[in-house]
């Protein structure tokens, strides 16, 4: 290997912090260790294989915790030596890992050292090549250089970024551009790891799969979608995955640096172990072309897309099935959002105790609008409460002058000092009275479908105009579509479907029917259905027939059935 492709050993670090207490028992490391033929399974779908001469090729692991990874890793790198004719000394530059606590570090490589005693090194030498591969360094504050390994593997930390003390949390998030906000730390295992890989490189990482859902993964999937091919994923949560049982909702995700190509998906079940690995791994060889699916031993069930999610928002989750299907709808259908059709959310006031009243007189009469809440569509008619907003905007960037309003003035001069206490105040002291979010005054008037936040089933409900909706309510306004047969379709179990794919589910399976996850629904255009498929829908969206919808939706979605 040339030298300038090795990756620095000494502990660099651009922002000097406090490392973390070595021995401290309430300090959280994050270790969580991978059981062996886990290790096996990810090495293999990454391709590092015997057969190719490992000793020219730099794997990279970032936490090398107990030698999980290392010992199968070695025990490669020296077959690949003994197939290709190689000392085994000439691979000192194969493997580069790292780890923060000197206890792992000094494990690793007193097991590594014995490894390659026994494949035939004398003690100085088995000693000198586990020296050169595991580095006592956090792999995050190194500066590593970019585009050099052409693998990257491991289990990274599982430490959520506001438990690392204060100076290396700040030192992380300025050198990881992808850690924001309440983020784990693996979010900048997956960042430094990608920048390292070359053209064409793999990183295979076992590790938590909340990043691809929520929202402090959206830097990650806009740098993966940036430069990357997502090469696999396979959802392993039932699976004895690390040598000790932690409710971590583990996946195996593989990414190549590259142009995107088609992609396995996998889910796995309770019984997933070595030979069910194996058999992914088999059928994953044998099946390149997009649209092949199986279910393998166990119930492990895969499939081939024709390639990935190209989008920040939250990736899809589902059997490999439901994926290729969404897939399918998504490349062949158009988004809901699109031509005149948008969607939003209600007004968020930031103290509603002031904002919403059910007094018709506490203000002059035009500064009052009827405010819908989500309890008044529970029937699944709009039956009005009797909420007013009280509404301080002359339109959406302009708030009324008070002394034009001595009625709304009196009322808000009540609850100045409560209002300024608000963050949204702070940031505008001279708007002090402002809700949080503007309030668009050509939005009352419109037809609109209301849905709920929080709810088991998709629930949109008519606002024939006159209700301006409250901040836990999404709305649905088009100029294109009867607003009766659009509701009919998105009450239907596919249009079920793709919240369900992409929308985070709450305790009991509760699904949010948020902006972001509407947006993913997928709908045939207007001009497709007959008058006869309208008039069916318009209908059984009157009648809250869900079953009458979702046959409609199936022959307007050209499917046989409803997504298993």
């Amino acid at each position: 290997m040339s030298p300038q492709r090795a990756i620095p050993r000494q502990q660099v670090l651009p922002i000097p912090p406090p490392p973390f207490p070595q021995n401290d028992p309430h300090v959280n490391h994050g270790a969580v260790f991978t059981r062996r033929w886990v290790v096996e399974f990810i090495l293999d779908t990454v391709r590092f294989d015997p057969s190719e001469d490992l000793a020219s090729k730099l794997l990279v692991e970032p936490a090398c915790g107990d030698g999980a990874f290392l010992l199968p890793i070695a025990e490669r790198v020296i077959e690949s030596c003994r197939q290709h004719g190689r000392p085994l000394t000439e691979a000192a530059d194969a493997v580069r890992a790292f780890d923060l606590q000197a206890q792992h570090v000094d494990r690793s490589r007193r097991l590594l050292s014995a490894l390659f005693s026994e494949s035939g090194l004398d003690d100085d030498a088995a000693r000198g090549l586990a020296e050169a591969w595991v580095s006592h360094s956090d792999f995050l504050l190194l500066p590593h250089e970019e585009e050099t390994a052409d693998f990257v593997v491991g289990n990274p930390p599982y430490i959520r970024l506001e438990d690392v003390p204060a100076e290396r949390m700040a030192a992380y998030k300025h050198t990881c551009t992808t850690m924001s906000g309440r983020a784990d730390i693996y979010l900048g295992f997956f960042e430094t790891g990608l920048r390292l890989l070359a053209k064409e490189g793999m990183l295979g990482f076992i590790c938590a799969d909340r990043w691809m859902r929520n929202a402090y993964g959206k830097h990650l999937r806009q740098l993966v979608i940036a430069g990357y091919s997502v090469e696999a994923t396979v959802e392993m949560h039932d699976a004895e995955a690390f040598a000790d049982a932690v409710a971590a909702y583990p996946a195996v995700t593989v990414i190549r640096r590259g142009t995107q190509a088609s992609a396995l998906v996998a889910t796995t079940t309770s019984a997933f172990d070595g030979e069910a690995a194996a058999a992914v791994v088999h059928w994953a060889r044998r099946h390149d072309e997009a649209g092949s699916t199986a279910s393998l031993r166990g119930g492990t069930k895969v499939a081939r897309l024709p390639g990935w999610f190209e989008t920040d928002s939250s990736w899809p989750t589902g059997s490999p099935q439901r994926l290729t299907l969404l897939r399918e709808l998504e490349d062949r259908l158009r988004p809901l959002e699109s031509g005149s059709t948008r969607v939003g959310i209600g007004v968020a006031t930031g103290a509603d105790a002031v904002f919403v009243t059910d007094d018709p007189l506490v203000v002059e009469e035009d500064r009052l609008i009827p405010l819908a809440m989500t309890r008044d569509t529970t029937s699944g008619l709009l039956n009005w409460g009797g909420k007013y907003l009280v509404n301080p905007w002359a339109g959406p960037r302009q708030l009324v002058d008070l002394a034009e309003y001595p009625g709304l003035k009196r009322y808000l001069g009540r609850h100045e000092a409560a209002l300024r206490r608000r963050h949204v105040a702070g940031r505008r002291p001279e708007q002090w009275y402002r809700t949080i979010d503007p309030v668009h005054p050509r939005l009352t008037p419109k037809r609109k479908l209301l849905f709920p936040d929080m709810k088991m089933f998709a629930h949109p409900v008519l606002d024939p105009g006159g209700h301006y909706p409250h901040h836990n309510l999404y709305y649905v306004v088009s100029e294109e579509w009867d607003l009766g047969v659009l509701g009919g379709l998105l009450m239907s179990k596919v249009a079920q479907f793709f919240i369900e794919a992409y929308a985070v589910r709450m305790r009991g399976g509760t699904l949010r029917f948020q902006a972001q996850y509407l947006r993913r629904i997928h709908v045939p255009e207007v001009e497709s259905l007959s008058n006869e498929q309208r008039c069916v829908l318009r209908q059984a969206f009157a009648d809250r027939d869900v079953e009458s919808a979702t046959q409609v939706a199936l022959e307007a979605y050209g499917l046989e059935r409803p997504p298993d």
